[in-house]
């Protein structure tokens, strides 16, 4: 099954994509959120889509997508996550993973504007893996992580590099403007995804290939990932795990290469689609 979320920022109605058509969910009567995954949400939706598939209308033509996950309590993400990617940045392979919590109001829908911040000059990308959290996790060996996951999403981690590294304290404050978290355009169940450790990512920047890699070059896979995780904190259903992402970084480049108003991100993760996002300069109000 492929969720969506679709209509105007904050006031998103669900959906399901069917044979690659996107239909409309709102009779459900529940976002896709916390609550909706606590209380075995995906077994419930389909059992309503399926009783009502020949109902189901389609969600009407040129609607926005956003995230198929309703703004969840944690962003969690994992840096330097691929050998080349470490190699790039000139860091060390981390003998365990590197956290870094991303603002859940970088929240973004897939298709829409990545926003340069007031007074960035080093605004990046990175194609990513993300995994969505069905049920409360504590303490999950690793044998049992599956258990625990809802499915799959494709992540852009668009990050500040100055604020990020040059700013002092921790990575967060590079990682949690506005916009720079667009997961989309759906969530995919694992049924939907044969190998989940062999999906190719790749970004295109204005339609030159910046990165282009492969889920089985994770350093830590993402069973390892939940276990890790759960043992330092409580992940609740709607929890967004991003994994990482490969080599081809804005930042890896000599000299680097930054994102600029007017760019087209396009980015892609084999049976996760595609998402595209034109960067915008700021401006108030």
């Amino acid at each position: 099954m492929k969720l969506i979320r679709y209509g105007e920022i904050n006031k998103e109605k669900t959906g399901v994509v069917l044979d690659d058509q996107y239909y409309d969910t709102s009779a459900f009567g529940e976002d896709y959120n916390e609550a909706f995954f606590e209380n075995d949400g995906l077994s419930r939706l389909k059992a309503f889509v399926e009783a009502n598939k020949v109902s189901l209308q389609p969600i009407p033509t040129g609607s926005r997508l956003g995230s198929p996950v309703a703004r969840p309590s944690k962003i969690l993400c994992i840096g330097l996550n691929y050998a080349d990617h470490a190699k790039e940045t000139g860091a060390a392979i981390p003998p365990e993973p590197i956290l870094f919590m991303k603002s859940t109001t970088a929240l973004a829908g897939p298709f829409d504007d990545i926003v340069i911040p007031k007074n960035s000059v080093k605004t990046d990308w990175e194609v990513e893996l993300a995994v969505v959290i069905s049920k409360k996790a504590s303490y999950v060996d690793e044998a049992d992580a599956h258990e625990y996951i809802a499915g799959y999403a494709l992540h852009n981690d668009v990050s500040e590099r100055e604020f990020q590294l040059e700013r002092g304290g921790t990575w967060d404050k590079g990682k949690g403007c506005d916009t720079f978290a667009p997961i989309g355009p759906f969530l995919a169940t694992p049924d939907e995804i044969a190998d989940v450790n062999n999906l190719r990512v790749w970004l295109n920047v204005n339609g030159q290939k910046m990165q282009d890699g492969t889920t089985s070059n994770l350093i830590f896979n993402v069973p390892y990932l939940i276990s890790y995780l759960s043992q330092f904190m409580t992940l609740l259903p709607g929890d967004i795990i991003s994994t990482g992402t490969p080599a081809g970084v804005g930042l890896g480049f000599k000299p680097p290469i930054y994102l600029k108003a007017g760019d087209v991100v396009e980015l892609g993760i084999d049976g996760l689609g595609t998402s595209k996002q034109t960067v915008k300069a700021y401006a108030k109000g």
